[in-house]
């Protein structure tokens, strides 16, 4: 293997359908029956239609107004579970318009008021993977990990981070700590998830 690339180890960039997969419960922020709508729920469904639409400009406006009725007063449960989401749909939008320090901003205020904080720093994790920060992607998925450790997909894209920073020497890879355990767990959970095969063939090459 003397004088291996690494880009054979690199698997494909993650092409993540955040404005479906990523957003929270849609009933977060809706009205329920017999009860009135929240104060935000017009304008979060406004943004969430917008950007469904392409129209990312007035999904973006749309959030705002959300946020700031959500954020009024001391929000109490419900309102920080739905200023986790209206985060979220900024963040997707502001991706789209290419505004990526803008996004992971977004992306980073949702995390901690998110009701399922494993999904929140995902994204985050794999926000910061396609954007080449290696150290800011361990860190968020590391906290995705914490949050869930059933969360395979966050075990993927460490793995792919570490396998990145592996080096070529003397005929074998120096791996750093943790890359075999994190492509294992991938394993573990999700032995034929969608990178199974991108998995097998890292472990494959780094014997």
């Amino acid at each position: 293997m003397e004088g291996a690339s690494l880009v054979a180890l690199k698997p494909t960039l993650l092409h993540l359908c955040l404005a479906t997969a990523l957003l929270l419960s849609p009933s977060i922020g809706r009205a329920q029956s017999g009860q009135a709508a929240a104060p935000w729920a017009t304008d979060q469904a406004a943004g969430d239609a917008a950007m469904r639409n392409g129209q990312c400009q007035d999904a973006l406006l749309a959030y705002d107004r959300a946020l700031g009725a959500a954020q009024s007063g001391r929000p109490n449960a419900a309102a920080k579970a739905a200023i986790s989401k209206i985060l979220v749909g900024e963040g997707n939008c502001l991706l789209k318009l290419h505004r990526q320090t803008e996004a992971e901003t977004a992306y980073e205020k949702a995390a901690p008021l998110s009701p399922d904080p494993g999904t929140a720093y995902f994204n985050l994790c794999a926000t910061y993977y396609n954007a080449g920060d290696g150290p800011a992607g361990l860190a968020a998925c590391d906290k995705a990990i914490q949050a869930d450790p059933r969360k395979a997909d966050a075990y993927f894209v460490k793995a792919s981070i570490l396998v990145g920073e592996a080096t070529f020497a003397d005929g074998k890879y120096k791996l750093l700590p943790g890359t075999l355990e994190a492509l294992n767990a991938y394993l573990a959970l999700a032995p034929n998830g969608p990178h199974a095969d991108d998995v097998r063939q890292m472990l494959d090459l780094l014997k």
